[in-house]
């Protein structure tokens, strides 16, 4: 019962205030996210002593990418959704062909893009100089962007076939909580 009411919820917001519901939802799974790394870097620690505790910053930082890039991603959703129509307008059969241009095109335009924009803001967000920001972008975007094409295509995949159009960010943020945990561990190295 409580899940329906959620949804409905959800469903409203998204009808009334499609780029704040992402936003908001987008935000507090990315921080959602940053938690759980953050809780997982104190209890996996190598030298088996607990780190210094929550780090209340780094999870608003993630926050804000997250409230930040959620509408981007639901515009990019649209986008994707026009350019490559799933089933023809009379028949109900899915297009593989299509589908595969999706998540095709996902990984290799908003992938990399996103991957930019992530190293890009935290850098500017933990007060980073131009010259830390390209060293940290060159330290992780290709181990990121490689670990991603691992991932993703098959969450996209589930996603852009079975997700209605309205769900899609917020199945792509919880399934970005253990994305958003490993981004988070490389970003703290």
């Amino acid at each position: 019962m409580t899940t329906l009411t959620i949804t409905r919820a959800y469903q409203h917001f998204f009808d009334t205030h499609p780029n704040g519901t992402l936003a908001l939802t987008g935000g507090i799974l990315n921080a959602v996210g940053d938690i759980v790394a953050q809780v997982s870097q104190n209890t996996l620690c190598e030298d088996h002593q607990r780190r210094p505790g929550w780090d209340a910053a780094r999870t608003l930082r993630f926050f804000c990418f997250g409230f930040g890039i959620s509408p981007l991603l639901g515009r990019w959703n649209v986008v994707l959704e026009r350019r490559f129509p799933l089933c023809r307008r009379r028949s109900h059969k899915i297009n593989f062909w299509a589908l595969s241009k999706r998540v095709a095109a996902d990984q290799l335009l908003m992938a990399p893009f996103g991957l930019v924009l992530f190293v890009g803001c935290m850098g500017a967000m933990e007060g980073r100089s131009f010259a830390q920001i390209r060293e940290r972008y060159s330290d992780m975007y290709t181990t990121a962007l490689l670990a991603n094409w691992k991932v993703w295509p098959m969450a996209q995949l589930i996603n852009f076939r079975y997700a209605p159009l309205p769900y899609r960010i917020p199945f792509q943020s919880t399934c970005g909580v253990f994305w958003t945990l490993y981004l988070s561990l490389l970003n703290a190295k």
